[in-house]
């Protein structure tokens, strides 16, 4: 079995679980991270906090973070090319990187309480 990561922009949250489900995909964690990456980062008008008081200072600025998504879940080995291609065909905006996904190999898992284990406790009831 595999664990995927992705890492997408927040928007392509619902279509990426969308995806994920169609497959089957019995469950999944979801958050909201801050990170940096290839993808470019925007100018935003620079905030300075004061105490419980924010101002703009009229200069505009790189941010070193930018907020996105993260996807994990767990996949049996057959559903991987297809899920990452859907992933890839369905999120991806052309030449401009709109994600990633990073697949890593699981070599046991077991659920606790029903004591199943193994690629049968990845799929959703």
């Amino acid at each position: 079995m595999k664990e995927l990561s992705i890492y997408l922009f927040s928007g392509a949250v619902p279509t990426a679980t969308e995806i994920l489900r169609k497959h089957g995909v019995g469950g999944l964690a979801y958050y909201e991270i801050y990170c940096a990456g290839r993808t470019r980062r925007h100018e935003i008008p620079e905030l300075v906090f004061q105490g419980a008081r924010a101002y703009q200072t009229g200069r505009r600025i790189i941010p070193a973070f930018e907020k996105r998504a993260k996807i994990e879940t767990f996949v049996p080995d057959s559903s991987v090319e297809e899920i990452v291609n859907d992933l890839i065909g369905r999120i991806g905006s052309g030449s401009e990187p709109s994600g990633m996904v990073f697949v890593k190999e699981v070599s046991e898992a077991y659920e606790i309480g029903s004591k199943q284990c193994g690629e049968a406790i990845l799929t959703a009831k």
